[in-house]
Parts: structure tokens; C-alpha cells; sequence
């Protein structure tokens, strides 16, 4: 277990494990952290604001010794062995190179439908305009939080959501999305779609039951099923992943090979694509 050290403001935990920020909040899973001229990252999770660094072979995170505990551990994933999952995950001299070269990144256990609605707004959209529909979200309709002086807003909970109409949404711009955020929302909020029962069911299942919301495709519903859900065997596929399956394994690629780390796998495979770097000789 890593060791928590308090401070006068935040807190040092040394890390024993694979523990890359830049990889883990660039990798495509996330959409509230930013990196800031040090290196430093500073976001918002589970209505928390907190700063987050690595030095000298620590992590060194705002709040208390309780914050880590109660919810960043968790939210690292730091109870699994990343470095014997990757090996793992090895079954090839592309895998190897491609999980190499993403060593760091962790999969980030996320609020659920912070992670449903995030996806939904991800559909036929960059990551900047992704992130900029989400912080308008939060601060029109979420709680301020501080954090040294800064002010930040927490995701705002389906039930609040839930109950607003498709003009209530323009502030954020998000198009032909605003509805398929609403009906996400009231089944949530409803009860209709109980994310938690979800998680509880094989990848198979729970993507079902979520492609029968209105605007949720496999991509997004693959998505959701590995960030939030904590259902390993999920795949997304994406463009990048296509292209790096017909550069890589022109006969096809069945996830089932890597088990219940297929959506390790995928992290790896799909920062590596988007690098640019799987293309170099």
C-alpha cells in the first residue's frame, strides 16, 4: 500500500506502481483534468476539486490523508498491479510495444453518469470542444467548489438535468446531442437505467441495455461499460482503433484474447495509434 504522508495542504503517496498523469488524463477516458505549465493536473472528480502532481517518485495530491482514501485511491485504481496486467496483456511484439509505450496508464474509476453524459456529448466531437461543452455544463448547472482561492463546479447530477427542456441546454451548444442528454438523464434519474444494477452484469448485457437509450451507439456504451462501470472486458472501437486493428491484425481481432484487461488493452493500443508512434519503422 502506498504511504500517505499529510501536509499542510496536500499530501504525498509513493508510488509503487505504473502512474503516468499525462498518460492516464490523455488517453481519451476523461474530460475534466488540465495539464498545467509544470506538469501539474487540475480537475474536478466525484464533487471533488483537487491539484495533482508526481515528484520525485510520489504522487503529491490537495486535501487530506481521508480524501485519498475515501475517494482518489479508488479513483486510480491503485488496489490493481498495472505493471503485471500489462505484461499480461503482451500477446504479441505489437501489444508489447504498444503497452510499453502507454506504461502509466491507470483507467480511471469514474462517476457513472458523469461518464454516460460525457460520452453522449463525445459523439462526432474533438476532445477540446468535448471539454468545453462539459465545463459550461458544470458551471451553469453544477456547485461551486473551491480549491486554493479557485473557484470549480461539480457535474451536476441527473435530477437536475432531468428537468430541464433542449432551450435550458443552448448555453452549451452541444446540437443534436441535447436531447439524447435529457433522455439520459430522466432514465437515470428515473430509475429506468439503474447504472449500479448495470455494473453488476457481463459487458454483453450492459451494453444492450444501454444502446437502448436513444443516441448511445456501441462506442459510447463500450466506453461507459470500461470508465464508469468497472466491466474490464469492454472494447471500444473507435477510428483510431480501426486503424490500428487493419494495420495490425489485417485478419481481425477478437478481444476475448486479452480476457477481462480487453479494455487495458485498448487504453494501450489507442494512445499508442493516436501518437503516431505505431506508424515509425
Amino acid at each position: 500500500m502506498p504511504a500517505v504522508i499529510d501536509g499542510a495542504q496536500e499530501i504525498r503517496i509513493e508510488i509503487e506502481d505504473d502512474f503516468d498523469l499525462h498518460k492516464i488524463f490523455e488517453c481519451g477516458q476523461c474530460f475534466r483534468w488540465n495539464e498545467g505549465a509544470d506538469g501539474s493536473y487540475t480537475g474536478v472528480a466525484m464533487g471533488k476539486a483537487a491539484r495533482i502532481r508526481v515528484e520525485n517518485g510520489s504522487i503529491v495530491i490537495t486535501g487530506s490523508a481521508d480524501d485519498w482514501r475515501n475517494i482518489w485511491s479508488a479513483y486510480f485504481d491503485m488496489g490493481r498491479d498495472y505493471r503485471t496486467l500489462r505484461r499480461q496483456v503482451c500477446i504479441d511484439s505489437y501489444m508489447r510495444a504498444a503497452s510499453d509505450f502507454g506504461a502509466g496508464i491507470r483507467i480511471l474509476n469514474q462517476d457513472r453518469w458523469e461518464t454516460l453524459c460525457s460520452f453522449i456529448i463525445s459523439q462526432c466531437n474533438n476532445i477540446p470542444r468535448i471539454k468545453k461543452i462539459v465545463e459550461t455544463m458544470c458551471r451553469v448547472f453544477g456547485n461551486p467548489i473551491e480549491l486554493q482561492g479557485e473557484t470549480f463546479y461539480s457535474f451536476p447530477d441527473a435530477g437536475k438535468i432531468a428537468v430541464l427542456s433542449e432551450k435550458d441546454l443552448s448555453p452549451l451548444r452541444c446540437g443534436y446531442r441535447a436531447p439524447y442528454i435529457l433522455a439520459a438523464a430522466r432514465a437515470v434519474d428515473s430509475g429506468e437505467l439503474d447504472l449500479d444494477a448495470l455494473s453488476k452484469l457481463n459487458a454483453q448485457s450492459a451494453r444492450r441495455a444501454l444502446m437502448a437509450m436513444p443516441g448511445i451507439g456501441p462506442k459510447v456504451a463500450d466506453c461507459v461499460i470500461l470508465f464508469s462501470l468497472r466491466i474490464g472486458s469492454a472494447f471500444p472501437i473507435d477510428v483510431w482503433m480501426k486503424k490500428a486493428i487493419a494495420q495490425h491484425y489485417p485478419q481481425g481481432l477478437d478481444p476475448a484474447v486479452f480476457g477481462e484487461n480487453a479494455g487495458l488493452a485498448q487504453q494501450y493500443m489507442f494512445y499508442y495509434q493516436r501518437s503516431g508512434m505505431a506508424d515509425t519503422p
